[in-house]
């Protein structure tokens, strides 16, 4: 057993009671007044530093509270800046796109269109690498916070009116949020001859 863990013993003079002859302590009487001033004193004291601790339970809050908004903004500012750049890469994959039709028809080289495909698949596995997806709408219905209508045509056969009938220009999404919308033709309900 550790000496350190064993309980030390009273003295014994405290341990003894005090005798009744042993002279009483004495207490000074206060008058009530004194006793008055001393309870308002006391009563005065416990308000302030409940009105302190209220204070200081709402400061906590709003710096709490201040911290998490400026965690929010900060986070937010970082998302628009990434989808920013992610716009700019996704208007230049769009650029390589279109000259990759253009030589196509021009009848440009093999090696040359290949060598740009090369480049533009990169482009589209960053953009995967990203978190973003390509929009591919057509048959689905017409939603405007994904899509942009250009035109309405007359819907064929076995076509829902309302649907997407050919998409324009590719949208594109990352995560819940719509980096572009995806602009569409829309097949237009039947007019009635009647």
């Amino acid at each position: 057993m550790n000496p350190a863990d064993t309980p030390t013993p009273m003295p014994a003079e405290a341990a003894t009671p005090t005798s009744p002859d042993a002279p009483a302590a004495t207490v000074s009487p206060r008058s009530d007044t004194e006793g008055a001033a001393a309870a308002s004193a006391l009563a005065e004291a416990v308000a302030e530093l409940a009105t302190a601790r209220d204070r200081w339970l709402r400061s906590e809050a709003e710096l709490q509270n201040y911290r998490r908004r400026a965690q929010r903004d900060v986070e937010e500012a970082r998302r628009d800046a990434e989808d920013r750049a992610l716009l700019e890469t996704i208007e230049c994959l769009d650029d390589l796109e279109r000259a990759l039709a253009a030589a196509r028809e021009a009848g440009a080289d093999p090696a040359w269109t290949q060598g740009v495909e090369l480049v533009a698949q990169r482009m589209r596995d960053t953009l995967n690498r990203a978190g973003v997806a390509t929009l591919s709408p057509v048959g689905e219905p017409f939603d405007p916070r994904e899509h942009e209508a250009l035109i309405e045509l007359a819907a064929p056969d076995g076509v829902a009116p309302g649907s997407v009938l050919h998409v324009e220009r590719a949208g594109y999404r990352r995560g819940d949020r719509v980096l572009r919308a995806a602009r569409v033709t829309v097949a237009a309900a039947p007019t009635g001859d009647a």
